[in-house]
């Protein structure tokens, strides 16, 4: 088969896909065909193109022939019919076809045609949304016309009439009208082509209203098939087989078991079978079709959302946008009417109007926000614009107005009256005067003049917007004294109103306003706001000039001058009663060249005390420069010659500065101030000069350093000349100039006379510090020999080098105690004897006056006792001390005379009891009774 028939019917079809909406192509068929199909080729190409009965039709010239092919020709056999057709064509008659083909008009109808329904879904008489079916004249061999709307739907397959053209010009052409028919009227027989005729699925076209009230199942069509075959069973697959599409199998009738909803699913896309109910065996091809579900107008209009929010400034012409409302509805647009969406406004149309599009304007140019800042509208979105019926909904506009300044302002009063002390500060507020404009803030621009009694130049009004009022201000101070009271007239405007053409004769507010100036005690005021004076250096005691400040009030009291203390060396400087400043000391421009004292007048009452009235002024004082400073060097310098430096040799260039003020064209004069030297001096008129050599060959083991004094003086009146001295080092050079080694010149050090005595004061101190040292030691080793009593010498206690097999009593104390005390084999500090904790039981000691029997030994012990607590230098509390070892057949032991059971003494030693652990032993020896063991 050639491909060049498909590419023309390719082009065909891609010129209907470029259109949108229900916008399609009709063919119509050429005038000379216009007629019934007569021809046997004709009868047997129409049925393989979808099983049409051609004879039953009629098709003039006018119709559209894509009514007839809609209704007949099943979807997706356009390329099927083609190949029947040209199974019957020969090499010639294909041409012919070809170029008929080429020669078929694709044109664009005048009305535009939707896919019409089936007769047998929709029988003659029916109303359907594709428009009426009307019986024609009655005749079985006349086919009925279609009354199509203007607004018609979506067409789905309009180059499905290519294949009846075709399908008509290849039966014509395989008849003999082609060109490869013999002439003359011969007949040329030819033997039948042997071929195989392919059985097709037959059913009419499947569709569906959707939300159908009728019973369940609701019938959708039926497949067929050429197949005769009794045992062939229909079988459909897909998605929604046998849960909402099921298929008798005998017949093929297609039933809906559920409601169908077009906006969920506009189309099944289902495949048919033909099996063999026995073997299961495909008899067919299985085959894909759609099911097409019709829109119905089940869906209302809804808006994008609840509530709309607009605004749009007062007194806005008619038809100025405020905002757009948006509804959507779920229906199928190419139905006419089911979704075209119609506004409108249902409450509030006296003021806003709404166009097809949603988008609302208003209706009237006085909209006041000062009467009416809100509005709350209601637009009603409905559908089938023009046709009974129709689904609405309803949603709520708020509008605000805008302000714009349109009002002028109003004084809230003709006049005004105000006090203000004359003190007041300048810029202060004095007081208010308050407007009315019932404009928003931000358009508030009054503006206030001054039209009777100009005082502008004493007050100014600003505006406040916020708080709609026109401040008074000060502008410079007050007077009671000259002025005491001031009287003008205030206007006040908005030149910035818009009128929108309204005739407002009053757009200006007049007010008068009168201010009382209060009466104040008033502190003193000067003549000036400072003063500057000069003074020249050098003098002793001048009178440098006088400040004046007088009492503004009525009373006019005394006036008293000081310097306050934080001015620059007020110490310099005094002030008499009537204000003359003058200098305490000579002043000197060098040390301070400036200045500046506070001056405080304080007013003074007639008992001569003062008053919290007082004025502060600042007074600067510029110190006139003298001539009183002689030239030095402008820097130290430290100048070097090699030792063998030729004669005229440059040793370094000199400048000199001067401490005193440096007036224009001043000079400076320098010379050698000696004229037996190795050197010459030369100015180079400039304030500098040059010292060169003049013999050179210097020797460093005679004259390591030279001294040259240079002698400058200036200009000055009288002029003042001073001497420097350079003092220059001879310093060994190398071949090529350069210094090698040089003996610096000893510098003198100076040290002031406070330095020293600084230095004396220091040394002194150390030396007292150490004096007082040394005696305070001394004075504690005398005390601790003075604390031995004459009884501690005579006693009979002998103290030995051991005690021969240690103390007995070794359970009084916890040695490990006594050890802990000290750390890391340091001593620590000994606290005070009342700070000291106890390590044994509080025991109240006999007072002195008791029993005198007691003896000297209760005053040893008792002495003993003190100079153990209070010795600084002996180890803490306790310890343990080693005695020599005197044998164990020693008579005596242990402690002297202390062990004689002989003694016929008749002492009471039981206060030994009371004295804690330490005295035990000396209990148990010499106590009367044995005391129970105190415990720590």
């Amino acid at each position: 088969m050639t491909p060049y028939l498909p590419q023309r019917l390719e082009r065909c079809s891609a010129q209907s896909q470029r259109l949108t909406g229900p916008d399609i192509i009709m063919i119509r068929r050429p005038p000379e065909r216009s007629g019934p199909f007569r021809t046997r080729r004709e009868r047997e190409a129409l049925p393989s193109a979808g099983g049409i009965s051609p004879h039953r039709w009629q098709l003039p010239s006018d119709e559209n022939v894509f009514q007839f092919a809609a209704r007949h020709l099943p979807n997706g056999h356009l390329r099927q019919s083609v190949d029947r057709v040209y199974r019957y064509l020969s090499e010639k008659q294909r041409g012919a076809v070809e170029r008929a083909v080429e020669r078929l008009p694709c044109t664009y109808p005048s009305a535009r045609a939707p896919f019409t329904p089936s007769v047998d879904t929709f029988p003659a008489h029916r109303e359907s949304r594709c428009g009426r079916l009307n019986p024609g004249d009655g005749s079985q061999g006349t086919m009925g016309h279609l009354e199509v709307p203007t607004t018609a739907g979506r067409m789905a397959r309009p180059i499905l009439l290519l294949s009846l053209i075709v399908a008509g010009a290849g039966a014509r052409l395989a008849g003999g009208d082609g060109e490869g028919a013999p002439s003359g009227g011969q007949r040329v027989e030819r033997a039948p082509a042997p071929r195989r005729l392919k059985r097709e699925w037959i059913w009419n076209q499947l569709h569906i209203m959707e939300e159908i009230n009728t019973p369940l199942p609701h019938h959708v069509g039926k497949i067929t098939s050429s197949v005769n075959n009794k045992n062939a069973k229909y079988v459909l697959q897909g998605p929604y087989v046998e849960t909402i599409f099921k298929v008798k199998e005998d017949t093929g009738d297609i039933y809906a078991y559920e409601k169908l909803d077009r906006e969920k699913i506009a189309e099944y896309h289902l495949t048919a079978l033909i099996i063999d109910k026995y073997t299961n065996r495909n008899l067919e091809p299985p085959s894909n079709f759609t099911i097409k579900v019709y829109d119905v107008n089940d869906n209302v209009p809804e808006f994008v959302q609840k509530e709309f929010n607009g605004s749009v400034p007062e007194m806005s012409p008619v038809g100025t946008s405020v905002t757009r409302v948006t509804a959507v509805d779920a229906d199928d647009p190419t139905v006419a009417g089911h979704a075209i969406v119609q506004y409108t406004i249902i409450s509030g149309q006296k003021y806003f109007m709404v166009d097809p599009t949603g988008l609302i304007s208003t209706a009237v140019n006085d909209l006041d926000r000062e009467k009416q800042s809100f509005y709350e509208i209601v637009v009603q979105a409905k559908d089938s614009p023009g046709l009974y019926g129709g689904d609405s909904s309803t949603a709520t506009v708020k509008i605000t107005l805008t302000d714009i300044n349109d009002n002028f302002p109003k004084f809230t009063q003709t006049r005004y009256r105000f006090n203000v002390s004359e003190d007041i500060r300048v810029g202060n507020q004095v007081d208010s005067l308050t407007v009315e404009d019932i404009d928003e803030p931000q358009n508030r621009k009054t503006k206030y003049n001054f039209v009777q009694g100009d005082y502008r130049d004493t007050f100014e009004i600003e505006a406040d917007a916020l708080a709609n009022k026109g401040i008074i201000k000060a502008k410079k101070p007050l007077d009671y004294e000259s002025i005491k009271s001031y009287k003008f007239t205030v206007e006040a405007s908005d030149p910035t109103i818009v009128h929108h053409g309204r005739q407002t004769p009053h757009y200006k507010s007049n007010a008068e306003v009168i201010i009382h100036v209060l009466d104040v005690d008033e502190p003193p005021v000067f003549f000036r706001p400072y003063y500057v004076y000069t003074l020249k250096e050098n003098i002793k005691v001048n009178v440098i000039g006088r400040v004046v400040a007088t009492d503004p009030d009525a009373e006019k009291r005394t006036i008293r001058y000081s310097i306050r203390s934080h001015s620059d060396k007020g110490n310099f400087f005094k002030i008499s009663k009537q204000g003359d400043i003058s200098n305490t000391k000579p002043l000197d421009r060098e040390t301070q060249p400036w200045y500046n004292l506070t001056i405080e007048a304080r007013e003074i009452n007639r008992d001569g005390s003062p008053t919290d009235k007082e004025s502060i002024v600042q007074v600067h004082i510029e110190v006139l420069d003298e001539n009183d400073n002689a030239p030095e060097f402008a820097q130290p310098y430290e100048p070097k010659v090699c030792e063998n430096a030729a004669p005229g040799t440059l040793v370094m260039r000199i400048s000199a500065a001067d401490k005193d003020k440096m007036p224009p064209g001043a000079k400076f004069k320098y010379s050698l101030g000696t004229g037996d030297s190795n050197f010459t001096l030369t100015e180079n008129h400039d304030n500098t000069a040059n010292i060169t050599i003049r013999f050179g060959q210097f020797d460093r083991e005679k004259a390591k350093v030279h001294y040259l004094p240079v002698v400058i003086s200036d200009n000055g009146t009288p002029d003042l000349t001073s001497t420097n001295t350079l003092v220059i080092s001879v310093c060994k050079c190398n071949e090529q100039g350069e210094f090698t080694f040089c003996d610096e010149p000893v510098k003198q050090v100076g040290v002031s006379i406070q330095a020293l005595v600084a230095i004396f004061l220091c040394i002194l101190t150390i030396i007292v510090i150490t004096l007082l040292i040394i005696l305070r030691r001394r004075q504690r080793r005398e005390a601790k020999v003075l604390r031995k009593s004459g009884a501690e010498i005579h006693e009979q206690l002998v103290t030995y080098d051991e005690e021969g097999g240690g103390e007995m009593d070794t359970t009084s104390y916890d040695v490990s105690v006594l050890n802990s005390v000290r750390k890391n084999g340091l001593k620590p500090p000994r606290p005070a004897l009342e700070a000291r904790p106890s390590l044994y039981a509080q025991v109240q000691k006999p007072p002195r006056h008791v029993n005198a029997g007691t003896g000297e030994m209760a005053v040893m012990i008792e002495v003993k006792k003190d100079e153990a607590d209070h010795d600084g230098g002996g180890p803490p509390y306790d310890t343990l001390h080693i005695y020599g070892y005197e044998g164990a057949e020693s008579i005596a032991e242990s402690l002297s005379s202390l062990g004689s059971d002989s003694s016929s003494s008749d002492i009471d030693y039981d206060f030994l009891n009371d004295w804690g652990p330490r005295f035990k032993m000396l209990a148990e020896l010499y106590g009367s009774e044995a005391r129970p063991k105190v415990g720590y």
